[in-house]
C-alpha cells in the first residue's frame, strides 16, 4: 500500500541492502533482499497505488485520489481485482467532472472485471443504465438494469433500481 515514490524508495532501499550484503559476503541475505526488491516490482505492476485510492475516493478525497489514479501507468498491467476497483473510479472521477462519454466508457471496462461482490457490480450496472437513460437509450438501459437487478443486493441499489425502471418508462 505505497504510491509510486514510496515503492520506489523501498527499491532503492533492497538494492543497497544486497549490495551491503555482497560487500560482507552475506550472498543468502543478498538473496533475501532481492527477492523482496522483485516482489515489490511485481507489486508496483500488478497492484500499483489502487487500494492507496480507493481509500481516498471512499473519504471523498477526489483530488487525492485522482492524482494515484494518475500514477498508474498501464491499466492493463494491473491484477484483475484491482483493475475493476481502477476503472470504476476512474469512471467516477469522470462523473463528477461530467465526462460522461469517458465515464461510460471505465465502466464499461469495470463491468467485465471484478469489482467486489454483487451488490458493488449491480453499482457499476446501475452508472451504465444511468448514462445510458441520459442517452435516452432505451434497450441498453432496460439491459443495464435488468442485469443490475439480479445482482442488487441491498435496498438502497433496489430503491435506485426502481427509479430508473420509471424513468426508462417515461422514455
Amino acid at each position: 500500500m505505497y504510491n509510486n515514490k514510496g515503492r520506489y524508495a523501498l527499491m532503492a532501499v533492497f538494492v543497497l541492502a544486497a549490495l551491503v550484503c555482497i560487500f560482507y559476503n552475506q550472498y543468502q541475505l543478498a538473496a533475501v533482499s532481492g527477492l523482496l526488491f522483485a516482489f515489490v516490482v511485481w507489486s508496483h505492476f500488478k497492484h500499483s497505488s489502487v487500494l492507496m485510492a480507493s481509500k481516498h475516493f471512499k473519504n471523498n478525497e477526489f483530488g487525492k485520489t485522482k492524482a494515484l489514479l494518475a500514477e498508474v501507468v498501464k491499466p492493463e498491467r494491473l491484477a484483475k481485482n484491482r483493475r475493476g476497483y481502477y476503472e470504476f473510479m476512474q469512471g467516477n472521477m469522470a462523473l463528477k467532472e461530467e465526462d460522461y462519454d469517458k465515464a461510460e466508457y471505465h465502466f464499461q471496462l469495470a463491468s467485465r472485471f471484478p469489482v467486489g461482490g454483487k451488490n458493488e457490480k449491480s453499482y457499476v450496472l446501475i452508472h451504465l443504465a444511468n448514462l445510458a437513460l441520459r442517452k435516452k437509450d432505451r434497450e441498453r438501459a432496460e439491459a443495464y438494469t435488468k442485469l443490475a437487478k439480479e445482482l442488487a443486493e441491498s435496498q438502497r441499489s433496489k430503491d435506485i433500481i426502481v427509479k430508473i425502471e420509471k424513468e426508462i418508462s417515461k422514455i
